[in-house]
């Protein structure tokens, strides 16, 4: 009978398999985790295909899917093919075992111990090679793409004579395919040698032959194919030559072939390609002859070839033939790489003109002076300095933000300053989840205002035409919700139960809104909302009330997001502009297509080559890719972004560019016709800013077209540093309606300035036709200056030691208030340069800056005036004449007594207003702050009024010129914190 337990000996403890129902329970965890990890993968990839239907562009969604998916498979089928075949082979070409020896003895250990699970092993092998190959055969799907549809350029390079397109779209794609031959082969001889080895193909140490013979002929096979792989390679790298980057003296980023390129390596690498072609055959030859014999003599001699023909013979012709006479030697290259960059980067036709430069005020001032009047609309209004007075003015409440750099476009046929009254969640007052994406949805309203001028009677503040919330203004009516914006990073829920703030009115109400448009995805689905609160890890997406029928979820906000997403060939631009059009504020996006394969054209890295002191001080101008080296560029698309709708439109703006015309076979549909592009929109397109960088950077030395002055770099510029900053910081180029020599009327356009390496004088001043609408549009005009003409840092150090600007910093100073220097905007005048810079005040408890000077020189004048009128009067002359001559009389610097009353009584309501400022401030009152903030403002300009007047009359009292040189003197230390611009700025 079976011992039931019990009895003296106790219970019997009974081991064996888990119940039933712990089975069944563990059973159910497995599979539950399973699908677990299966929905957390659905999720990524249900939302995007959500995301991408919800913009109308699930064709870009579906083709890239479909080539990533295919190209996986096929390479990864072939990979493993590959390396599964031959252990395949090397198994059964197995020799049968004999007289066992040492070597053998211990291998079979490990024979016996896979015979089990051969099978399996093989299986797992391939597939984790498969796996490897086919995820990094998918990375691969822009090159596919480009080969497959590739169109060609029509230009034919110097040394091959062959289309531009084999080195931008098909040799690419051969280097792929030679590079998983390559690895294929390679993993196939390992994997062979080693199943040769463990089953006694192959012996290290056994006596006796060393291989079989079937494993000889296996692995002859094999490695011939490693070096008829290694032959294709020589082959594709004599064109490699012609896309190649490598060093040389006349620039640092030389692409193409140089002298000892195609007299050394180029017929090197046809002799190591015939080497290699019978070094193969050689290998080949074993399955009859069945000895290494003459595969490994061809093969050292290949490799004893490449030493010396690859290597060696190059550098002999480098040293004996090429330094002795290099200029001339590397002359007709330097000519190609010169033709091939100009073209690559559209600056062919930018050819040099002379121009003077050497403005003089002269009997001629009277025309100056009223030419200067129309030369130019001169910005005031500085669009990099002016945010924070946008931003106090036009705010309205704490949690609206403008951009740190505002944008300039055109409205009525003037230069106007814009910006969007954003959302900025992280003000709120009370941040939850409700609030944070619930309630606070959208921003309100464009703000703008006049680039010229600023309104009368506010003691420098922007003149503005769109103003209020909502805005009201020169604009007219139009949909003032922006839902998509720079700043728009966060997602939100709309269109439910959950009533959205729309905006707070003057009294304390507020309105409120639901969103109307057929933005966003679909949140009634049960099915979505589990995949978005999985993909955004929120699970309260899952279950919340405040989610129900016709709630949809806008993400993936700002413009630039949108267009790469749903283009994600394109390069996007650093500088994202809205506009009103028809109605609706479009976001203009500047995108280009680029190329790494343009044939003896240099490269650039699109990161430092439009990197400048905005790039830098504002993170969200950066272009996209910034990292990605180019040697070819279009604006080649024009896209706009609805703020309101956040629909995305792609049109065709260069239609000439073979690299869109080949994106637009890949993706078809996705890009509309220029033709298509609105009127209205056209009158806002324009040159966009970080191709206009890209191009400036390279004409520092592609503007010399002569190869001897290249090679000399005995004319290379550089751009200037910005000379109202204190880091050494490229200056950005400008918008600016003005005329250009030759010219009868102003034209939109952007502008930089050249200066020579090393040095700060003027060199050249470059523009380019900026408005779209224009029959020149894209058009540059180079004009190079000769002579000692100033550059623009030389021009703010002259203005910084102006006595006139040593008493304004330090009245600034004293009054407790900071500097701040705009843009100086340097504008062509009859023979001659116009600088012309407005200067800003920020009291350093101020929220906001004010225009209070502005700086005008021409030639050897320079003016520091109150307004641009007086400026230009005191350059050219108060009566368009002659200038009058300056009073050398008086000490003008010497500093008026505070203890004057008048003074006194201004500084006792600065102190006042300073006070109720920061009381309103803690109150959170911004109305009565920025009344206070004017009042602030009104009673240091009396003060600077009443000490002006009061130095008048003790310059009076004082023999003329008697004390000019000691008042220079005592006022040296505020002079000298007048010469560093960017020392007096607000942080």
């Amino acid at each position: 009978m079976p011992d039931r337990g019990g009895g003296p000996t106790g219970p019997r403890i009974r081991v064996g398999r888990p119940s039933r129902r712990v089975r069944t329970l563990l059973m159910t965890l497995g599979v539950l985790a399973v699908l677990a990890m299966a929905f957390v993968m659905f999720a990524g990839f249900w939302t995007d295909w959500l995301w991408y239907r919800s913009v109308h562009y699930s064709s870009v969604f579906t083709t890239t899917l479909w080539t990533k998916i295919g190209l996986f498979f096929v390479f990864g089928l072939l990979m493993a093919a590959a390396v599964g075949v031959n252990i395949w082979l090397a198994h059964r070409l197995r020799p049968p075992l004999s007289a066992m020896s040492m070597e053998q003895q211990s291998l079979d250990r490990y024979r016996m111990g896979i015979a089990p699970y051969k099978k399996w092993l093989l299986i797992g092998i391939t597939a984790l090679v498969g796996l490897i190959a086919g995820a990094s055969a998918a990375g691969q799907w822009r090159t596919w793409l480009l080969w497959v549809n590739g169109v060609p350029f029509g230009q034919k390079d110097p040394q091959f004579h062959m289309d531009v397109s084999f080195f931008a779209f098909d040799l690419p794609w051969y280097r792929f395919l030679l590079g998983f031959g390559f690895a294929a082969a390679v993993l196939s001889l390992v994997a062979a040698a080693l199943t040769h080895y463990l089953y006694g193909g192959l012996r290290i140490t056994s006596p006796g032959a060393r291989a079989t013979a079937a494993a000889t002929g296996h692995l002859s096979v094999l490695l011939g194919v490693f070096v008829s792989l290694k032959a294709i390679a020589y082959w594709l790298d004599r064109y490699g030559l012609a896309v190649k980057s490598s060093d040389f003296k006349a620039t640092d980023n030389w692409t193409g072939l140089k002298y000892v390129d195609a007299n050394a390596y180029l017929p090197a690498k046809t002799i190591l390609f015939c080497i290699a072609v019978i070094c193969a055959l050689l290998f080949f030859a074993t399955l009859w002859r069945r000895t290494w014999q003459l595969p490994v003599i061809g093969f050292g001699l290949m490799v004893l070839s490449a030493i010396l023909i690859g290597g060696l013979y190059p550098a002999i012709v480098q040293k004996f033939q090429v330094q002795p006479n290099e200029q001339a030697k590397e002359a007709p290259y330097i000519e190609k790489n010169i033709e091939a960059t100009r073209n690559a980067y559209g600056i062919s036709g930018v050819k040099p003109e002379s121009f003077k430069g050497e403005g003089k005020v002269d009997a001629g001032a009277k025309k100056k002076r009223e030419d200067a009047d129309t030369a130019a609309n001169y910005r005031l209004n500085d669009p990099n300095i002016v945010s924070p007075t946008f931003q106090q003015l036009e705010q309205e409440r704490s949690y609206y933000q403008f951009p740190k750099t505002l944008d300039v476009d055109r409205y009525n046929g003037q230069d106007t300053i814009v910006g969007l009254r954003e959302l900025n969640v992280n003000k709120l007052d009370k941040r939850n989840w409700i609030n944070d994406h619930f309630a606070y949805t959208h921003g309100y309203g464009m703000v703008a205002a006049k680039g010229t001028e600023t309104k009368k009677g506010s003691k420098g503040a922007p003149a503005f035409t769109e103003s209020g919330l909502p805005t009201n203004g020169s604009l007219g009516e139009y949909e003032q919700r922006i839902y998509y914006g720079e700043k728009t990073s966060q997602y939100s829920i709309v269109g439910g139960p959950q009533k959205e703030l729309d905006y707070e009115e003057d009294g304390g109400g507020q309105k409120t809104y639901s969103y109307k448009g057929k933005s966003g995805v679909n949140l009634s689905n049960p099915i979505n909302r589990a995949a978005y609160a999985v993909s955004f890890g929120e699970p309260q997406i899952l279950y919340s009330g405040a989610i129900g029928e016709g709630s949809r979820i806008l993400y993936n906000r700002t413009p630039k997001e949108r267009v790469e997403a749903v283009a994600p060939w394109l390069t996007i631009d650093g500088d994202v502009y809205p506009t009103v059009v028809d109605g609706r504020i479009q976001w203009v996006v500047d995108a280009y297509t680029t190329s790494n394969g343009y044939p003896y054209a240099s490269r650039t890295t699109l990161g430092d080559s439009t990197a400048d002191s905005l790039s830098q001080a504002d993170s969200q101008r950066t272009v996209i890719a910034q990292q990605n080296q180019v040697n070819y560029i279009r604006n080649s698309v024009k896209a706009t972004v609805d703020a309101y709708t956040g629909d995305v439109k792609l049109y065709t703006w260069d239609e000439k560019d073979p690299v869109l015309k080949t994106w637009k076979k890949a993706f078809p549909g996705t890009v509309k016709d220029k033709s298509e592009i609105p009127p209205k929109l056209m009158d806002h397109l324009r040159y966009p800013q970080d191709m206009f960088k890209v191009q400036r950077e390279l004409l520092t030395k592609y503007h010399v077209t002569d190869a001897g002055q290249f090679y000399n770099a005995s004319d290379a510029w550089q751009v200037p540093n910005d000379p109202t900053k204190k880091d050494d910081s490229a200056v950005p180029p400008y918008y600016l309606s003005m005329k250009s020599p030759g010219q009868t009327q102003q034209q939109f356009s952007l502008t930089t300035t050249f200066t020579p390496n090393e040095r700060p004088n003027l060199r050249a001043f470059m523009s380019v036709d900026a408005d779209a609408r224009s029959e020149n549009y894209g058009k540059m005009q180079l004009l190079r200056v000769g002579g000692d003409v100033d550059g623009p840092e030389q021009v703010q150090n002259k203005l910084n030691s102006m006595a006139e600007v040593g008493n304004f910093v330090r009245d600034m100073k004293g009054a407790d208030s900071d500097v701040l220097y705009g843009n100086l905007l340097t504008v062509p005048l009859d023979d001659g340069f116009l600088y012309v810079e407005p200067v800003y005040v920020q009291g350093r408890k101020s929220a906001y800056p004010l225009l209070k000077k502005v700086a005008v020189s021409y030639g050897t004048e320079t003016a520091f005036a109150d307004s641009l009128k007086d400026g230009l009067d005191q350059v050219f002359g108060a009566d368009g004449g002659t200038k009058p001559p300056a009073d050398d009389g008086g000490d003008t610097t010497k500093p008026p007594s505070t203890n004057d009353p008048t003074v006194q009584d201004a500084l006792d309501d600065a102190q006042k207003a300073f006070e109720d400022g920061e009381s309103a401030m803690k109150d959170n009152d911004w109305k009565a702050y920025g009344e206070a903030q004017d009042r602030l403002q009104e009673a240091l300009q009396r003060a600077e009024d009443a000490s002006a007047k009061a130095a008048k009359k003790s310059d009076k009292g004082s023999d003329k010129g008697a004390d000019k040189n000691a008042g220079k003197n005592g006022d040296q230390a505020a002079d000298k914190g007048a010469k560093d611009p960017g020392a007096d700025k607000a942080d």
